[in-house]
This record gives structure tokens, C-alpha cells and sequence, in this order.
């Protein structure tokens, strides 16, 4: 077999030989080695949660004596000229002035119309009818402990 030498290369057959080294070394060996990589330790600090869960809001509504006043100056505030000399009988159809005047109403009193609830909210009787209804932040449970219970029945909440 013929063998090239030049520059302590050679080659002798299908392999390399470098100065007596393998070919795995001649490759490898010009990569540094590198280092192992030492993360630093940080101690990390717990700190108290910065958000804290906000109190519960109180769903209890009372409808206000004067309720079909205030209404009646936020249909007129929202419509303008075009309410109707029977203001219950407005239609709540163009979706602009019907979200301004819950939008006014919800501030105004405190209570607004749930999602669930608006498409049934056609005309401003509608309306009326919905914040003339009171409100209880009560479940059936608490319903319960306050009612008159027979004596053999008692709820307790502690457990």
C-alpha cells in the first residue's frame, strides 16, 4: 500500500494518522476544554403576596324610594327630546342609547343589570321593573338559620 508523508501526515489506507495520533484526537483537540459552569446560589427572598384577595362585594340592593325620578331624568338625560310623553313605553332597540342608560343607572344606583339579563331589557318598563326588585347577599342556607326551625333541626356552619 502506498503511503503519503508530508508534514508528519500520512495516510494509509482509508484512515488519518497524525504524528501517532488517532483521528478522534486530531479533531477534538482544538477545542478548548471548556470549564463547568458554576451557577451562583442567590438566595431568594419571600416577600408577603403583593395582591391580596380584594373583600367581597356586597350583591345587596335596596331600591331607592324616588327610583321611577331617577329613571325618568336618566331617560330624559340619554334620549333627549325624542322621549315620549309616556316614558316607560320607550324602546330600548338601538343598542347605543340602551347601553348608555344602564351604563348611567348602574352608576347612579349602585346595581346593574347582569349580561344574563339584558336582552330581556326591550323597553324602559323593563328596566324599571328589574331595579324595582330588592336584592338579598343571603343564600337558601342562611335563609334557613334565620327562619323559624322546629327544635329537632339545627344548621351549624362550624364543622
Amino acid at each position: 500500500m502506498a503511503s503519503l508523508c508530508s508534514f508528519g501526515v500520512t495516510r494509509r489506507s482509508l484512515t488519518w494518522i497524525v504524528s501517532g495520533a488517532p483521528r478522534r484526537e486530531f479533531w477534538f483537540r482544538s477545542r478548548k476544554e471548556q470549564e463547568p459552569v458554576v451557577a451562583e446560589v442567590v438566595e431568594e427572598v419571600k416577600k408577603e403576596p403583593v395582591l391580596v384577595c380584594p373583600p367581597l362585594r356586597s350583591r345587596t340592593y335596596i331600591p331607592p324610594d324616588d327610583l321611577q325620578s331617577r329613571l325618568e331624568s336618566h331617560v330624559k338625560q340619554v334620549f333627549g327630546s325624542s322621549v315620549p310623553r309616556n316614558w316607560q313605553a320607550t324602546s330600548l332597540e338601538d343598542g347605543h342609547l340602551k347601553f348608555s342608560l344602564l351604563a348611567h343607572l348602574a352608576d347612579d344606583l349602585g346595581h346593574a343589570v347582569p349580561n344574563s339579563r339584558l336582552y330581556q331589557m326591550r323597553r324602559v318598563s323593563d328596566v324599571l321593573d328589574f331595579y324595582s326588585v330588592p336584592v338579598q347577599d343571603r343564600s337558601k342556607f342562611d335563609e334557613l338559620i334565620a327562619s323559624d326551625l322546629p327544635p329537632n333541626l339545627k344548621i351549624t356552619w362550624g364543622y
